[in-house]
């Protein structure tokens, strides 16, 4: 399992291993303690949290946001359930 989370210091989105205690930022080099991290979602493989940060990465932009709703933030779990229910 991954967890999709966002660096403190860039607010760039990363995905780390679950048991991982930090993170190096590749964007700014900030050490992320990964227990105070939100998690936008815990995925199953790191190829879906790859594709996950790159299209958060690209939404925020796109929208010119700084963050995910929480509306935003609860459909994209609900999406991301119903896809592993699909059998995707």
């Amino acid at each position: 399992m991954y967890l999709v989370i966002r660096c403190g210091g860039c607010r760039t989105f990363t995905y780390v291993d679950r048991f991982q205690q930090w993170k190096l930022c590749a964007n700014c080099g900030e050490t992320i303690d990964v227990r105070r991290a939100t998690v936008y979602l815990e995925v199953e493989d790191y190829r879906v949290a790859e594709s996950v940060v790159a299209q958060l990465e690209e939404h925020l932009h796109r929208t010119k946001k700084k963050d995910l709703t929480r509306e935003e933030l609860d459909s994209l779990r609900k999406q991301y359930a119903q896809w592993l229910r699909s059998g995707a």
